[in-house]
């Protein structure tokens, strides 16, 4: 049985200044809990009502179908919902000269940002930097967007001009960001090293981040769309980059 405290302590997880005074995160929902645990995330407290099946080993603190409507997140509660830490992993020094980054500019949706990062996770990419104007890396949409990607995708939050900056030691020698100016993206050769940056829907790029790019890239318009998603302009960016120019 849950106490006031812990179902008001739980409830309160939804919020981002609640999670940074605590250093928790909250993740609801049988799928996102499987992957999250066969991607090898630990939890330190997981909550499931009878119906959930327990993976063997597995600590687990039962409550009813009343107590997991009163601490979900959802208007429809689940089966099952974990607590987890927060970790904020340092880049190191030099940390963005090897390998490939993809940078979020200022991307405010959440499930924008963890579809983003499940694309990172897909193309294999190294790393995933999301500027602090991002939606918050532990917000639970996000995480469910990314499903396990969330766990097996380093991911450092920190200022791109900063990260990006030329005399900063970290930056690779192609910094490209998608830019309704640039080249077609179908020159973009393959790429070893690299940051893929990617603004925010209707804004684009930052202009404090513009002047970091070492190249711009666009994906031609064959219809009459009036823009691409994020997620979908990162995706194509991202392939390309894999696959290299003809």
């Amino acid at each position: 049985m849950l106490t006031r405290a812990e179902i008001q302590h739980l409830r309160l997880l939804r919020e981002k200044r609640r999670r940074e005074e605590s250093g928790l995160f909250v993740v609801e929902g049988p799928k996102v809990v499987g992957e999250l645990l066969a991607a090898g995330l630990t939890f330190t407290e997981v909550l499931a009502t009878p119906d959930w099946p327990v993976p063997v080993g597995m600590e687990v603190k039962r409550i009813t179908p009343e107590e997991m409507a009163r601490v979900s997140h959802f208007p429809t509660p689940s089966t099952v919902l974990a607590v987890g830490r927060i970790s904020r992993p340092v880049l190191p020094e030099g940390g963005l000269a090897r390998g490939l980054t993809l940078a979020l500019d200022g991307v405010q949706d959440p499930g924008n940002v963890g579809t983003l990062i499940r694309i990172a996770d897909w193309f294999a990419f190294d790393r995933v930097l999301l500027s602090p104007d991002c939606a918050d890396l532990f917000h639970q949409k996000v995480i469910n967007a990314s499903m396990g990607s969330f766990a097996r995708v380093t991911v450092h939050v920190m200022e791109l001009t900063a990260a990006l900056a030329p005399a900063s030691g970290n930056r690779p020698s192609e910094v490209i960001g998608c830019d309704l100016d640039g080249e077609e993206h179908f020159r973009l050769p393959a790429l070893k090293d690299a940051v893929v940056v990617i603004g925010a829907e209707g804004r684009g790029l930052a202009a404090t981040t513009k002047p970091l790019l070492t190249r711009r890239v666009t994906i031609p318009r064959l219809g009459r769309a009036e823009s691409l998603n994020a997620a979908v302009a990162a995706g194509i960016i991202c392939a390309q980059l894999r696959r290299g120019g003809n």
